[in-house]
């Protein structure tokens, strides 16, 4: 996948095949002021997300001009390395999927500690004690059934039931981030551990790549059960796709989507009030528009999902996933023979 590079009121240059769009005419309603100067954004939201999410950003904050570039996280991490390499990292703000990311980059001193970030209403147990990186929505991964599934799971337990076996599919930890924190979070759960993730592959759990061919295995009926984040079986259900997402009563795994300030940032100013945008509520809301738990509770979740309040994350101790990672990932190829 190309990179994609959009520029908000910004006339950048470079970047073979890039396409640069103009910001248009924002509201100055609800603008804070003070705040000025160019922004450099590395993101792995999708593309309308990212460019929702500058937009609305320029809208309180008119005087910041916004170059952001798009990719998935394992592209973006390529490119900020050779950055980096080179001497010259570029982004001032990364939005990246997941927490493990953010704690390799700050064992090597590349992320900035930013106490200054309001936090809104993030719940303390989603807050990065260092303030290294925040937190800005939940992506769970659960359990997606289909509707004539011979039974309706609600606890990871259930997948080990004579009548999952060989009927439940899930993404694969070496090519899903999601899926890589999931097996982690699994691991790492003395009510699971690694004897649970070893009993479910002797049940005939299937790795399929990312979470779309796991939604396309359960949609179509070839597997009656999926491992799957949760936005994906939701918006499909409501188009009317025959499956149901459940959020396993025994907690669910989850990715952050944190968002950092690298130590190198040229902006910071700028870089702060980014930040405060995503954790404000009206930052939250955005999000919850665009289909994604909101990491404040207080704020309504999109159609489809339970309250936030309801949903139990299972711990994930981050460092120690970070550290792991490689163990984890060669551990389940074992099992799985892949």
């Amino acid at each position: 996948m190309a990179f994609d590079r959009r520029s908000f009121g910004l006339a950048a240059a470079g970047l073979a095949s890039s396409r640069l769009l103009a910001s248009p005419a924002l509201a100055q309603g609800g603008s804070t002021g003070g705040i000025t100067g160019p922004l450099v954004l590395y993101t792995s939201q999708l593309e309308p997300d990212a460019a929702q999410t500058v937009e609305a950003f320029r809208a309180r904050h008119p005087g910041v001009t916004v170059e952001w570039i798009r990719a998935g996280t394992g592209q973006i991490m390529t490119r900020l390395r050779a950055e980096i390499a080179a001497g010259q990292p570029r982004p001032d703000v990364l939005l990246l999927a997941d927490s493990l990311t953010f704690e390799g980059l700050r064992s090597e001193g590349r992320l900035r500690p930013s106490p200054e970030v309001q936090l809104g209403g993030t719940p303390p147990a989603q807050v990065d004690a260092a303030r290294g990186y925040f937190a800005t929505k939940l992506i769970t991964t659960g359990i997606v059934h289909h509707a004539r599934a011979p039974f309706v799971p609600k606890a990871w337990t259930d997948l080990l039931d004579p009548r999952a076996r060989n009927q439940v599919a899930m993404p694969s930890p070496a090519v899903s981030g999601a899926a890589a924190i999931h097996v982690t979070a699994l691991a790492q759960n003395p009510a699971l551990g690694w004897s649970y993730v070893e009993r479910l592959v002797q049940n005939g759990v299937q790795a399929r790549g990312g979470n779309g061919p796991v939604m396309q295995a359960v949609a179509g009926a070839e597997r009656a059960f999926g491992i799957a984040i949760d936005y994906l079986p939701i918006r499909e259900a409501a188009r009317g796709a025959p499956v149901r997402f459940v959020f396993p009563e025994d907690g669910v795994s989850a990715i952050t989507e944190p968002a950092a300030i690298l130590s190198t940032a040229r902006n910071v100013p700028a870089a702060i009030a980014f930040l405060d945008f995503l954790l404000s509520r009206e930052g939250q809301q955005l999000a919850s528009r665009q289909g994604f738990l909101p990491i404040d509770p207080e704020v309504a979740p999109p159609a489809g999902f339970p309250d936030p309040k309801s949903i139990r994350i299972m711990p994930l101790d981050a460092a120690r996933a970070a550290a792991d990672q490689a163990e984890i990932l060669r551990r389940f190829a074992a099992l799985t023979g892949g």
